[in-house]
């Protein structure tokens, strides 16, 4: 078997030495024959293997030996990656010294208040840092370096002290994210994501410095949580009509999050009749939900009317009915959480089955009664979320633009979930078509501690029995978790980037709860986590790329894309639709570009006169910026409303259309 030694060599005759293109740097090649899991961490963000010859990522593990030709290499613009202890790693100046330390807590710089603790603590050696080199992480209590690099030339060269371990990401969250601040790039990016807003945490954010920074991070759409502004309130209302606009400037699209059967504090406040009960008989307050009884014709016409309101008041681009079922997680194991138990239910249930349900939690605790029970409110819930899909389907009549979500926690993966809330997805998804809604699969909190590669898992089970795979999406609550989890307790780093690239290649859509909890380090990287890419390859003077959901490629020219002008582009990026394409440089930009386009693009096309063609599909309406001021437009050939949201932004309708743009 080869040596790491003979490994190097082999790569410099291979023609390792020639300067690598901007593309090359999208490759990586671990030069061990163990590569433990550095293909997951840079895989994470799109880097994908590629031979030593065409890569210009390069990872040496343990025992590597020094060459001067690396430090050539890493000049002309290589990424050098050392792991532990070689005499490669010396030769850059990072030597082990005589002190051993105990390695079991990391301070990060970026954040050092947040805690990162290993699993399994290691013994390492204090390591000997070379004259420049920037500190990405020390071991917590003595200081020692254990993440550190330095730019040199047009490359660059990162050193970890110890294997990332077997994720890649138990040791050191931010390996990708210290690349990146010595200049690694990401080869692709994504404007697909989802985030949810809740205005009880983020009251005072400025919606004018937000809204750039959530669509460069990717984001399409932000749910924002409509509970707070079920009641008219001057101020309030002037604030969601605020950030609705500016999100509309820069391109996300803003969807009213409702959380029934919670309505507002208020409503709650003002008709205690209509409160939920639990099996205890006491009102539903769980957690920061105030449940109503939506069964009652009274509370749920008042309720109805209320949200009727407030989606006709503000300029919503569509509605989430979110985690309509019952709580709670453990079921019949807490009866003092256990709903429905109010008096609608009960009668509904004494007809069906003879008995009262709340026996089950007393004189009848019989697992066929306890069955019955169940059976009976899984029914309910789904009879309730039908109810209102229907509601908020009419609404469409007054509103044609929006789009409907359904979040609905999954009880496939984990089938303990039916019995704990009510839920049943097998009920819920045929009417995916009936009433056009995405299904947003919500990852129940009783998996957060299993690895990103559920996702895959998941979306199996819901794409084999659905008739609307297109139509399935998939929420990740980035929250702290209740389980012991190593090495942070909240997603973030390389696990976080992990899950959002395994999320992204098995469902159509991705949602990320919530925007408030995604710490600064990991948003610049949920663009580059969420784009995926089936095939990238270099030929002649360009780049052939295939991608299923559309991607952006970095540019800082004009291209063709196809042989053709192409207008979807900013300054930075390119932006394809789905499918094979082949992109290459161009002399000139065209008269006017799309710098932006929040919607499905299924082909653009430069139009005579400063216009620029889009055929596309969207299940809301759609958002362009474009980079001249917008003066006509025509739908399908017929001319149209020209509808602005700003200088540049054009709102565009729903379905699948073809749009000329034309500019003054």
């Amino acid at each position: 078997m080869a040596t790491n030694t003979e490994l190097v060599r082999r790569a410099c005759l291979l023609g390792l030495l020639a300067v690598p293109s901007a593309w090359s740097q999208s490759g990586f090649a671990v030069l061990s024959h163990e590569p433990g899991s550095w293909p997951a961490i840079l895989a994470s963000v799109g880097f994908e293997p590629r031979p030593p010859a065409e890569a210009g990522i390069f990872v040496l593990r343990p025992g590597s030996s020094g060459s001067p030709q690396w430090d050539e290499r890493v000049r002309q613009g290589a990424f050098l990656i050392l792991e532990g202890e070689s005499s490669l790693a010396g030769s850059f100046g990072f030597r082990p010294g005589e002190e051993r330390i105990r390695a079991a807590s990391v301070e990060e710089a970026r954040l050092p208040e947040l805690s990162i603790v290993w699993q399994k603590p290691l013994e390492l050696p204090r390591f000997e840092l070379p004259a420049g080199a920037r500190i990405f992480a020390r071991e917590r209590w003595t200081g020692a370096p254990l993440l550190a690099g330095f730019p040199r030339g047009q490359g660059a060269v990162l050193w970890v002290a110890a294997d990332p371990g077997e994720r890649g990401y138990e040791r050191f969250p931010y390996l990708i994210h210290a690349l990146r601040d010595l200049g690694l790039d990401p080869p692709f990016r994504s404007a697909r994501l989802w985030a949810f807003f809740d205005y009880g945490h983020r009251a005072r954010v400025d919606p004018e410095y937000f809204a750039p920074r959530w669509r460069s991070a990717g984001i399409a759409a932000l749910h924002v949580s409509a509970w707070h502004f079920f009641e008219p309130d001057p101020e309030r209302d002037a604030y969601l009509r605020q950030l609705i606009e500016a999100c509309h400037r820069h391109g996300v699209l803003v969807y009213a999050w409702l959380e029934l059967p919670h309505v507002s504090e208020e409503f709650w406040r003002r008709r205690p009749e209509c409160r939920e009960k639990t099996a205890l008989l006491q009102d539903a307050h769980l957690d920061w939900r105030k449940l109503i009884n939506l069964l009652d014709r009274d509370c749920s016409g008042a309720v109805q009317s209320g949200v009727k309101d407030l989606i006709i008041r503000f300029d919503w681009d569509g509605v989430n009915l979110a985690e309509l079922y019952f709580e709670s997680l453990r079921g019949l194991e807490a009866p003092a959480r256990f709903t429905p138990m109010n008096g609608r239910f009960r009668e509904l249930f004494r007809r069906q089955a003879g008995f009262d349900p709340i026996e089950i939690f007393g004189a009848r605790r019989d697992p066929e009664s306890a069955r019955k029970v169940l059976e009976f409110r899984a029914e309910t819930a789904a009879r309730l979320q039908e109810e209102w899909l229907a509601a908020l389907d009419l609404l469409r009549r007054a509103k044609p633009h929006l789009d409907l979500v359904l979040t609905h926690i999954d009880d496939r993966f984990d089938a303990r979930m039916k019995d704990a809330l009510g839920a049943d997805s097998a009920r819920m998804l045929p009417l995916a078509q009936r009433y056009d809604f995405t299904f947003l699969v919500e990852d129940p909190a009783t998996v957060w501690h299993l690895g990103p590669s559920r996702y895959t898992e998941i979306a199996r089970r819901y794409q084999r029995s659905s008739s609307s795979a297109g139509r399935l999406g998939i929420d990740i609550n980035i929250v702290e978790r209740y389980q012991d989890v190593y090495p942070t307790r909240q997603q973030t780093g390389t696990e976080l980037l992990q899950q959002i690239r395994h999320a992204a290649s098995a469902f159509p859509r991705v949602a990320l709860y919530f925007e408030k909890s995604i710490l600064a380090p990991d948003l610049p990287l949920l663009s580059p986590a969420a784009a995926v890419v089936g095939k990238a390859e270099r030929l002649r003077n360009g780049l052939l790329v295939d991608s299923p959901h559309g991607v952006g490629v970095p540019s800082t020219g004009p291209v063709l894309v196809n042989g053709k002008p192409w207008p979807v582009a900013d300054e930075s990026v390119v932006w394809l639709p789905a499918g094979s394409h082949y992109i290459e440089a161009a002399r000139a930009w065209p008269p006017v570009r799309v710098l932006d386009f929040n919607g499905e693009l299924l082909s653009a096309a430069v139009s005579g006169g400063g216009a620029v063609a889009l055929t596309y599909k969207s299940s809301s309406r759609a958002l362009a910026r474009i980079s001249r001021k917008p003066a006509r437009l025509l739908i399908n050939g017929m001319e149209a409303v020209l509808e602005t949201a700003g200088p540049g932004a054009v709102l565009l309708p729903r379905g699948a259309n073809v749009a000329v743009i034309r500019a003054e």
